[in-house]
């Protein structure tokens, strides 16, 4: 929150916790003047227990909602709930990932508005979980789980870098949640993988 506010602040060229402030644990940078105000999923839920219709807010954007934390989906919940009594307040969700028409039928049929961005031509190489067979067809090795299957696939890309004799890259793994991404990151760490940085991204990741 500290570092997107930060970022929302300088655009509108606008000290920080005026027009624009944020609010995380321990910490409120905002006031009665603050027009946008970002914050953690945790601390919205918590704002419900006092202001049971966030009749401070006219519009709630709710950003990456596929990571489905239990937070997020209480919130959900809730808006979904507070909508009929709130005919003025506007819910905004964004994410790369969700089912449209889900979200979209949840939210009684709610608007869906797609924004496309710069296209670029990318070569498709599918590597499946199952395990490898011999030519009879019997397994050689034991299905891999999404974890294992990311570090074989960074060994294959080394290995066809090496023969091709191509200058080393980035890899960019997408992931269902912030679980996922933590437990991948953590694997990545163990195997020690030579001049390679790991960087999980997610939502809710501290600056």
């Amino acid at each position: 929150a500290r570092s997107v506010a930060s970022r929302v602040a300088e655009e509108i060229g606008t000290p920080l916790g005026a027009l624009v402030g944020y609010q995380v644990r321990f910490e409120d940078q905002s006031d009665s003047n603050t027009l946008i105000k970002l914050m953690t999923d945790g601390i919205l839920l918590a704002e419900t227990q006092n202001d049971r219709f966030l009749e401070r807010y006219d519009t709630i954007i709710v950003d990456e909602a596929h990571e489905r934390s239990l937070n997020i989906d209480f919130l959900l919940g809730y808006l979904k709930t507070l909508l009929p009594r709130r005919p003025d307040l506007k819910v905004i969700i964004t994410s790369a990932t969700i089912d449209l028409q889900r979200f979209s039928e949840h939210f009684n049929d709610a608007p869906v508005i797609e924004v496309s961005g710069r296209t670029f031509p990318v070569d498709l190489w599918y590597r499946p979980l199952t395990s490898e067979q011999d030519e009879e067809g019997n397994s050689v090795e034991e299905d891999l789980t999404v974890d294992q299957a990311i570090l074989a696939t960074l060994d294959e890309l080394a290995a066809f870098e090496r023969s091709e004799r191509k200058s080393p890259g980035d890899v960019l793994v997408f992931l269902p949640g912030e679980r996922e991404i933590r437990d991948a990151a953590e694997v990545l760490r163990k195997a020690q993988l030579r001049h390679t940085e790991i960087l999980p991204l997610y939502a809710r990741l501290s600056p």
